[in-house]
């Protein structure tokens, strides 16, 4: 069977009045609606669809890009609230149930919502919770300084922007680091400042200090890694040892290593240049 909220490249098999018959490599077979049939299609060809339950339970698929997948989240605004729960537009036809029991609080009709979406083992169905902390765990983290990250702002607290990282994990923007306008359900990138020993991951909207203003010094950090965390040569060193090192000047050099002194994270002696501890 196809796997639900994911997408799935599937091969035209056949036309018939209810749309197009798709199959993918190991014969699983799916309806896609008319209206979404692609135009000057043929077939045998190639095309990737989403695939979700319809109103009546089954299988169907479509060509729409929704605004949220298995395993993932999104700020949805809720459209109706029921006896049982609420529905939320997540960008195509069928809406997507949450269930009271999902709700942190009471949803209502109109406003936004952070929401994840999984499927329920015992329904089959696709729901979707507002409990998105339940689904966010610091453990394994396989981030670390410096690193780009996805992020989705989830909410605002007196510390500053909370975000969810690579729709793995929880972080936070301090709000003595926040410089732009940013709000809840925003997507935009970051990068990791720290990982603390307590797992919480500190971030940041732009490159930390040297990387922002001084590409040179990117090099050299990236040097010191791969050479074991020393070199040796520092401010005091000929130009032409500087140049054979990293072929740049050494007022470029200069530059550079004062950028990651001054971010503490390398130490200058006259052995040469090294990498903090924590860097």
């Amino acid at each position: 069977m196809l796997a639900l909220g994911e997408f799935h490249k599937m091969i035209i098999d056949r036309d018939t009045a209810p749309g197009l018959y798709l199959r993918d490599e190991d014969e699983n077979e799916v309806l896609l609606p008319g209206k979404y049939a692609p135009e000057g299609f043929e077939l045998e060809d190639e095309i990737e669809v989403f695939v979700y339950l319809d109103n009546e339970e089954r299988p169907v698929a479509t060509t729409l890009k929704p605004y949220i997948l298995k395993n993932g989240f999104a700020y949805l605004k809720c459209t109706s609230v029921s006896k049982i729960g609420a529905f939320v537009d997540w960008g195509i036809d069928k809406e997507l149930f949450v269930p009271f029991s999902n709700q942190v609080t009471d949803m209502r009709e109109g406003s936004s919502y952070l929401i994840y979406m999984y499927l329920d083992e015992k329904s089959n169905r696709l729901v979707g919770s507002s409990k998105f902390n339940t689904f966010l765990k610091n453990e394994d983290i396989d981030v670390e300084k410096f690193d780009k990250v996805d992020l989705l702002v989830s909410h605002f607290s007196e510390f500053g922007a909370h975000v969810i990282i690579n729709e793995k994990y929880q972080g936070l923007v301090h709000k003595d680091a926040i410089f732009e306008d940013i709000r809840v359900g925003d997507r935009l990138p970051g990068y990791v400042k720290r990982v603390r020993e307590d797992h919480k991951i500190d971030i940041l909207l732009q490159p930390e200090g040297y990387r922002s203003v001084e590409p040179n010094a990117e090099f050299i950090y990236e040097e010191l890694k791969r050479n074991g965390g020393s070199l040796p040569v520092h401010d005091k060193s000929s130009p032409e040892d500087i140049n054979a090192y990293f072929g740049i000047s050494k007022k470029l050099f200069k530059k550079a290593i004062g950028a990651l002194y001054k971010d503490r994270v390398i130490t200058i002696s006259e052995k040469g240049i090294e990498l903090k501890n924590n860097a």
